[in-house]
């Protein structure tokens, strides 16, 4: 799945690309209706977490979510046809962006918009993020960290790639349960700086040095101290952890 430095990216990009603009949206699929976009401009293209909000003058707010398999195909020659599985194109006389498999592709009125916005925690990549607001949270959850940082309504835009290498980088147990605040809040410090670095190079960083290797996730042994990793299902994913630099908890 998409995490949230993908999807700021997506946002950065597309905001950069369309806002200001009155891009043409089609849907050459069939499955989302464009009518009530048609000739509206696009003031400003937002990621919170793993949602993208498109948000038109006169027009309820294009709300879109990735999901597992979703992605958007850029075309520098907007006349380049879309594939027929293209769920929406926006275009504009300069470029193109084709949305291929999203699990949401829907218009949000202003209350769902609100909704959504409370339906989720803090995110590391939003200037307005309540850090403060995101270690409470953390903090009180009951069950396991590893479960926590997956919960939406927790932090917002964090997958399982980077819990595994976040929880690495913070020498914690996915396991282990209450972190309490101190721990809590190293652990948003690390999303909020290595998020940033993903954003940027459009892949999961957890080593500037080596942006390409990651420490324990997908690994058969822990690239660090070379002991093999540990693996087992934890909130539905696979969680991944290191038994040396990540001691299991008591």
């Amino acid at each position: 799945m998409p995490e949230g430095h993908l999807i700021h990216r997506y946002a950065r990009e597309q905001d950069a690309a369309l806002a200001g603009r009155v891009p043409a949206l089609s849907s050459p699929q069939g499955r989302f209706d464009p009518g009530p976009y048609a000739g509206r401009a696009l003031r400003t293209v937002e990621a919170y977490g793993k949602h993208l909000l498109y948000h038109f003058d006169d027009s309820p707010t294009l709300h879109v979510h990735l999901g597992m398999r979703g992605l958007f195909l850029r075309h520098a020659d907007p006349a380049v046809p879309p594939r027929g599985g293209v769920r929406l194109r926006l275009a504009t006389d300069a470029v193109a962006y084709d949305l291929i498999a999203p699990i949401r592709c829907e218009p949000l009125p202003d209350d769902g918009v609100r909704a959504l916005r409370a339906s989720l925690g803090p995110d590391p990549l939003r200037a307005d993020a309540d850090a403060a607001e995101a270690v409470r949270r953390l903090a009180a959850s009951s069950g396991a960290v590893g479960a926590a940082v997956l919960d939406q309504s927790v932090w917002a835009g964090i997958g399982n790639a980077w819990r595994a290498e976040l929880l690495f980088l913070a020498g914690l147990d996915p396991d282990a349960r209450r972190p309490g605040p101190e721990v809590a809040r190293r652990l948003w410090d690390l999303a909020v700086r290595y998020l940033a670095l993903g954003r940027d190079a459009g892949q999961v960083v957890s080593d500037p040095d080596l942006p390409d290797e990651r420490w324990v996730y997908k690994r058969e042994t822990c690239r660090r101290c070379g002991a093999p990793v540990r693996r087992w299902d934890l909130g539905a994913r696979t969680a991944y952890a290191c038994p040396v630099d990540q001691p299991a908890a008591n």
